[in-house]
């Protein structure tokens, strides 16, 4: 019930950042600044930092944990990796152990969902283009794409977390689809993605039952010709976005369950770090060409997180530690950008001299 009462809790808490993001500051369609978005980013990312620090000295909220008992039978739960003294008087003691390594968990899992987004943002914005979104309406399908991903997420993450429960071998599968994931996407790196819009499934799916226009009609989704409703391009794009978003969501979610169990860390580290996409977004649009060796970086990160899982099922003493797993993240992100702007491609190259 704890654990319920606090999702509730932050889920209301997520809705009143979203409301006051769209009530408060966009209001009015506009093509959102690079300083706008920079200012928003900083804002998502210290409330995620924040959120770590709730984690990091009160982490016992979450479940309900008041002696204990409480906390090895959520240890062995969700961390049974912790070492805890089963003694009673050990409590305070092995509550800094918990309160360490939960928000060591939450903190690698949203370093590992951020990772992982950028790489989205690429197919973000290759969709906007393909559709011919105005940038000024960039935001609001955004907005609406995030809401319909907490839900999304929300099923995915607990129906997964389920699964493992019960069936602990599924933590293979998820394994081998990661390796799979990031070998596939080493080897398909310099594959140029487009998006045929007049034969995509969606456009083709209401075009044929005459349920679509084919033109904009401002930052609407939904217009009225003849007294029918009908969809807009723009509403296709959000639908699109979705359910690339689920698509995404078999890599990213698998991969914050290397690190953690616990379903509502998962949860809670995935929804701060698609917040701070969405800001993130207009940040790198103008700038993504720049970052050549992300997407080697992300097919890296993906085999390492795949082999990571792997590794407890072959030894049990073949296990890496949640902070070695924030360590070699933080290095795989931050080297393939480093790289991409110190050794960019030499077509980038020539194309910035000309």
């Amino acid at each position: 019930m704890n654990e319920v009462i606090f999702l509730v809790c932050f889920i209301i808490f997520i809705a009143g950042l979203l409301a006051l993001d769209l009530g408060a500051f966009h209001k009015k369609d506009h093509v959102v600044t690079f300083k706008e978005s920079a200012r928003s980013t900083a804002i998502y990312v210290a409330l995620a930092l924040l959120f770590f620090l709730l984690i990091r000295y009160k982490g016992e909220i979450l479940h309900g944990i008041h002696d204990n008992q409480s906390l090895i039978e959520v240890a062995s739960k969700y961390h049974d990796h912790i070492d805890l003294n089963p003694d009673d008087a050990a409590y305070q003691d092995n509550l800094v152990k918990y309160r360490k390594n939960l928000s060591l968990e939450y903190i690698t899992g949203y370093f590992i969902e951020e990772t992982l987004s950028i790489d989205n943002i690429f197919v973000m914005i290759m969709l906007f283009m393909s559709f011919g979104v105005e940038k000024a309406y960039y935001h609001r399908v955004l907005f609406y794409g995030i809401l319909g991903a907490i839900v999304m997420r929300l099923i995915f993450i607990m129906t997964a977390s389920a699964l493992i429960q019960r069936f602990h071998w599924i933590l293979l599968i998820f394994g081998g689809f990661l390796i799979y994931s990031g070998v596939k996407m080493f080897i398909e790196r310099n594959k140029k993605e487009e998006v045929d819009v007049k034969n995509h499934v969606l456009v083709k799916f209401f075009a044929k039952r005459k349920l679509s226009t084919d033109h904009f009609d401002g930052h609407n989704f939904f217009t009225k010709v003849d007294g029918r409703w009908l969809v807009t391009p723009l509403f296709i794009v959000l639908l699109v976005i979705e359910f690339s978003d689920i698509i995404f969501a078999f890599d990213s979610i698998p991969a914050i369950f290397s690190v953690t169990e616990d379903p509502y860390i998962v949860f809670m580290s995935n929804i701060f770090a698609i917040l701070g996409l969405r800001s993130l977004f207009f940040m790198l649009e103008s700038v993504m060409d720049k970052f050549a060796y992300l997407k080697v970086g992300v097919a890296v990160l993906l085999t390492f997180i795949g082999i990571k899982m792997l590794l407890p099922f072959i030894s049990h003493k073949a296990v890496i530690s949640t902070g070695v797993s924030l360590a070699v993240i933080l290095t795989i992100l931050v080297g393939s950008i480093v790289l991409s702007l110190l050794f960019p491609p030499k077509k980038k190259m020539e194309s910035l001299q000309q």
